[in-house]
């Protein structure tokens, strides 16, 4: 069994920063591509940014230059640095990963809880 837990949501005013934290946990042999995901209210669930296990990393382009996504291999964690929010930004933002959890078993999708980051004008 393996999950991932977001933290680091909240509210914060047009301009500002926020920075999510993704950790996961359980029976881990190696974790592939890790990526975040929002879903704002009324709004289908869109992906916002990926990196590879290599640290390669891709955007949307409405995040591009705002946004960075990192991860911590040695702690199984990755991060979204929000910089320059707008109201836009308001959604909840899901954790994503391929997860392995032996050598014989094939990736698993894992998703976690969501975290709400709202965005005031």
């Amino acid at each position: 069994q393996v999950q991932l837990v977001e933290s680091g949501g909240g509210l914060v005013q047009a301009g500002g920063s926020l920075r999510l934290s993704c950790a996961a946990s359980g029976r881990i042999f190696s974790i592939n591509d890790m990526a975040w995901y929002r879903q704002a209210p009324g709004k289908q669930r869109e992906l916002v940014a990926t990196i590879t296990s290599g640290g390669n990393s891709n955007y949307i382009d409405s995040v591009k230059g705002r946004f960075t996504i990192s991860r911590d291999n040695t702690k199984n964690t990755v991060y979204l640095q929000m910089n320059s929010l707008k109201p836009e930004d308001t959604a909840v933002y899901y954790c994503n990963a391929g997860i392995r959890m032996s050598m014989s078993l094939r990736y698993l999708e894992v998703w976690g809880q969501g975290t709400l980051v709202t965005c005031s004008s």
